[in-house]
């Protein structure tokens, strides 16, 4: 019977498993959706100079608020299991193990000199991903000459929820914004 039981290490093992297949899991499809927003991007532009119809740009608004929402959501749940992992699992592993730390790569990353800088620049290009492209779309819209009353109002609320977006980005990138931080 020894052989099959489990103790609680074992327990908080699998799970620590479990939780990085998790966030390995989202990690790659996050990253797959700013690819797939620059191939939406390339194709709404491509559509719209071919048929010369700037009004094809509304388009790319509500297209960037759910890929860049979607984005921020499974960033937001990769910092969360690594924030589970430093502050739950790790601490209730090592007390077990009877050790000082587990887990070192979960806090050893984070004292690189060059985070900060990092998380800016990622910062601007989800801004510009998500928020100034489909911004200059509608720009580029608002300037063409076809521009009708029906799809003015349209695109003042797609300028609205693109301001919108930007916020919850730069609240999510900033650890005491209200936002998740890093992992």
């Amino acid at each position: 019977m020894a052989e099959q039981d489990v103790n609680a290490g074992q327990l908080l093992l699998v799970e620590y498993q479990s939780v990085k297949d998790e966030q390995k899991a989202r990690i790659g499809f996050r990253d797959n959706l700013l690819y797939v927003t620059l191939a939406v991007v390339a194709a709404v532009i491509a559509a719209a100079a071919q048929a010369r119809q700037t009004a094809m740009l509304l388009a790319l608004p509500p297209v960037c608020v759910v890929l860049g929402w979607t984005y921020l959501v499974n960033d937001e749940k990769i910092s969360a299991i690594g924030r589970y992992v430093r502050g739950e699992l790790g601490p209730r592993l090592a007390a077990m193990a009877g050790s000082a730390e587990v887990f070192g790569w979960e806090t050893f990353h984070r004292g690189d000199s060059r985070r900060t800088s990092r998380k800016v620049v990622q910062c601007v290009v989800d801004l510009l991903a998500f928020c100034v492209v489909p911004l200059a779309a509608l720009v580029v819209y608002w300037g063409g000459g076809q521009v009708t009353s029906g799809l003015l109002v349209l695109s003042v609320v797609e300028a609205g929820s693109l301001v919108g977006l930007g916020v919850f980005v730069v609240r999510y990138a900033v650890p005491s914004g209200g936002g998740s931080g890093a992992a």
